[in-house]
C-alpha cells in the first residue's frame, strides 16, 4: 500500500522552512530528510516512521503505539514505527516529526554530489 498522502502533507506543514530539508520516496513511504539524512517518513495506515538517537530507543518503546522500525525482519535501535494512533492529533504528530528532524539535524550534512570512486 502506498504511503498515506494525508499525514505526509500534515507533515510536510510542520516540516516547512526547515534548512536542508528534502523529500524521497523510501521504504515504501515519503521520507523527509534533513541534510541528507532521513528524519521522519510517511508510512501506510497513518504510520510515521522516525529516527531518533540509537541510545533513545528504549526509552521512546510505548508497544502497540511504538515500536522498532523493522527492516528486513531486523529491528534497528534509532528508527521507531510510530502507529497512526500515537499521531493522531498535531500535537503528538509535532513531538515525533520535532525528535526526528532534531536528531537528522545534528548529524554531519550528507554530500552526495561528489562523484562516487
Amino acid at each position: 500500500m502506498p504511503y498515506d498522502t494525508d499525514l505526509a502533507e500534515r507533515i510536510r506543514h510542520l516540516v516547512e522552512g526547515s534548512y536542508g530539508l528534502s523529500e524521497k520516496a523510501m521504504f515504501g513511504g515519503l521520507a523527509f530528510l534533513i541534510g541528507g539524512h532521513l528524519a521522519v517518513a510517511a508510512n501506510s495506515h497513518g504510520a510515521l516512521m522516525v529516527r531518533v538517537a540509537p541510545d533513545r530507543t528504549a526509552e521512546l518503546l510505548d508497544p502497540p503505539r511504538v515500536n522498532h522500525f523493522v527492516m528486513r525482519g531486523r529491528s534497528l535501535d534509532g528508527w521507531l514505527d510510530v502507529s497512526a494512533e500515537a499521531v493522531g492529533d498535531d500535537e503528538a504528530l509535532r513531538g515525533w516529526v520535532d525528535l526526528g528532524v532534531t536528531y537528522a539535524a545534528g548529524l554531519p550534512p550528507r554530500d552526495d554530489t561528489e562523484p562516487s570512486d
